[in-house]
């Protein structure tokens, strides 16, 4: 419960429409996108307009010792946004500005509320592009994806969020302010504070402002759809490509239930029988788009590819990606709850970790389907069930447990672009070991020494 004076003083800072304290509104702030996950609802719900807002709010919070966990459009998939010790949720949503768009720098700074595609829809118009595009890009902020260093299907050629930020303006947990990074291309001045708080899910810092890099947009683009009956063989033709010197924009692997069940849902002419498709985009000036787009149509089929579509045109390319973009909302029909894990491998582990996660369905008896970023080794096996079923969940989490130790074992990570949020922390030592883990909990004590800031998330205090 919410001492009367921390909500006095709120209401004073940010004055009574900017702070929500009706039930309504708070269960609205008790979950994210992260399925399966308990709910918990905040003490108070409070939207800053100003840097020097969200500065008083920690400054209250400090005081008082409420925690605060700040908040973008809620899209993350780790339980990174859920209030479990109740306390503020700071919503960002008000910081929805561009600032600029520098076309001399090739930079654009915008506040974190700002929605990717609005920032991307913006550079368009100057014939850029910020080239991290995750899957909820209409919909996710800009400050919770530097946030949880979001990933996406450009990854494999353009890298991820990380790659892109240059600057940022942070909140620490003191209430002060402070600017680290900028515009120059060049910048190792002390401590890379800016990689530090990107990815850092919240627990280090408040995000006020972001600069980050743009590039020209591709001149051209090729998407191809190839068709394989053999896990083994669609492995083979990632490594091939890979190997052959091209790095396509992006390189996507569906399975066989995953076909299945998009097909049915957006009727793309996937082959509903293909234990596995690739959908791949080469990118950049006509001519080279037009060389590589003829490699990869011939490596594929070298590969053992049973049939390769070339997109005729931008209605067939969308079509494609809108195929790959339905997976995760067409699975979420078939049951209702659906699991959404983020394993990465080296790619060439690829086929392995697809077999196990199979094998991992059969023992455990669940429907898990697979699809994700091929080309960088990160894949999504999505598991279908019902929270309801309590006997069924017990099977889902031994599974989750499998899946991970696998991707570890054949020398991946736990996540590629989710992050760890409540979600994967008790894997944290499986990947880091102790020592690994009580570095962690050292920086997070050195920047909030009383674990205010989105407590619970990635370590917890000792």
């Amino acid at each position: 419960m919410l001492a009367r004076e921390v909500l006095e003083e709120l209401i004073r800072v940010l004055g009574r429409d900017n702070v929500l304290t009706e039930q309504e509104d708070l269960l609205t702030y008790a979950y994210d996108a992260t399925a399966a996950m308990k709910h918990h609802k905040p003490d108070v719900v409070v939207a800053p307009l100003t840097t020097e807002q969200v500065a008083d709010v920690v400054k209250i919070a400090m005081r008082y010792h409420v925690p605060i966990y700040t908040r973008g459009s809620g899209t993350n998939l780790s339980g990174g946004t859920i209030p479990i010790a109740g306390g503020i949720v700071l919503s960002m949503l008000n910081f929805n500005k561009i600032l600029e768009v520098d076309q001399d720098n090739l930079t654009a700074t915008v506040q974190p509320g700002v929605i990717i595609q609005t920032l991307n829809d913006e550079a368009a118009k100057y014939g850029l592009l910020y080239p991290p595009d995750p899957g909820t890009v209409t919909t996710a902020t800009m400050g919770g994806s530097v946030s949880e260093c979001s990933g996406g299907l450009r990854g494999l050629k353009y890298g991820v969020t990380k790659h892109y930020i240059m600057g940022l303006q942070i909140v620490l947990a003191n209430g002060e302010v402070i600017r680290w990074g900028g515009k120059t291309v060049k910048n190792v001045t002390g401590y890379d504070l800016v990689a530090l708080f990107t990815g850092a899910e919240g627990t280090l810092g408040i995000i006020t402002e972001i600069i980050v890099k743009l590039i020209p947009a591709p001149e051209a683009h090729k998407s191809l759809l190839a068709v394989f009956d053999d896990l083994d063989k669609a492995g083979g033709a990632i490594a091939a490509i890979i190997r052959n010197k091209i790095i396509p924009a992006t390189l996507e692997i569906l399975d066989n239930v995953t076909i299945q069940t998009v097909e049915n849902f957006v009727h793309a002419g996937l082959p509903m029988d293909a234990e596995a498709v690739l959908l791949c985009e080469v990118d950049g000036y006509k001519e080279v788009v037009q060389r590589e787009a003829v490699l990869v149509e011939q490596i594929l089929n070298d590969e053992g590819a049973v049939q390769v579509k070339i997109a005729k045109d931008d209605k067939e390319r969308d079509l494609l990606w809108l195929a790959r973009r339905s997976a995760l909302p067409a699975l979420a029909q078939k049951r209702p709850t659906t699991v959404l894990e983020d394993a990465t491998v080296p790619r060439s582990k690829i086929p392995d970790m697809l077999k196990a996660i199979r094998s991992i369905a059969t023992k455990h008896n669940l429907q898990i389907a697979t699809f994700g970023h091929a080309g960088d080794g990160n894949l999504h096996p999505t598991i279908l069930t019902d929270e309801r079923e309590a006997e069924e969940m017990k099977r889902v989490h031994l599974a989750v447990d499998e899946i991970f130790e696998t991707a570890l074992a054949l020398g991946g990570t736990l996540s590629g672009e989710h992050g760890i949020g409540i979600a994967k922390m008790k894997y944290l030592d499986r990947e880091f070991g102790e020592a690994g883990v009580a570095a962690l909990r050292r920086l997070k004590e050195a920047l909030d020494p009383n674990y205010l800031l989105n407590p619970g998330k990635i370590v917890r205090r000792d």
